[in-house]
């Protein structure tokens, strides 16, 4: 099984790539409004090399509830990934790891997604969004 994992707390992002049972991970700093270059989180993992998106069979996103910006970031760069490969997306509530790290996403996503039996279906990218404990009161147009 391949699942590819991506996290930013918005001054760091991570991505893992689970290949069977080898894991591959990547880290960069970043300044908090920057957004990083998929491309070259991707390239230091493997992509085009020892693995091709379309081969990913499970994409996951940590929902860190430190950055509202860099977790709407990856969730959306995550959702069009799987919608245009037609592949599951799990998003990972930070309270459930206890270190909440790329490899313990991209594992608990992974053993979620076996547990389900593999079912595709309940892990649908339209409901993969980030869930947040405050209420972040946005103003609606119109009201």
């Amino acid at each position: 099984m391949k699942v590819l994992a991506i996290k930013s707390d918005g001054e760091e992002t991570s991505i893992s790539v689970i290949l069977d049972d080898e894991i591959n991970s990547f880290s960069m700093s970043h300044n908090r409004k920057d957004r990083p270059v998929w491309d070259i989180f991707l390239d230091n993992v493997g992509n085009n090399k020892t693995f091709i998106l379309k081969d990913i069979d499970l994409f996951a996103f940590g929902d860190d509830q430190n950055s509202y910006t860099a977790t709407r970031s990856v969730a959306s760069y995550m959702k069009g990934l799987a919608v245009a490969l037609d592949k599951p997306l799990i998003s990972i509530e930070e309270n459930l790891c206890k270190n909440f790290n790329i490899d313990s996403i991209a594992q608990i996503a992974k053993q979620r997604f076996v547990d389900s039996g593999h079912n595709k279906n309940k892990f649908d990218p339209k409901h993969a969004n980030p869930k947040y404990e405050i209420d972040l009161k946005f103003k609606k147009l119109n009201e």
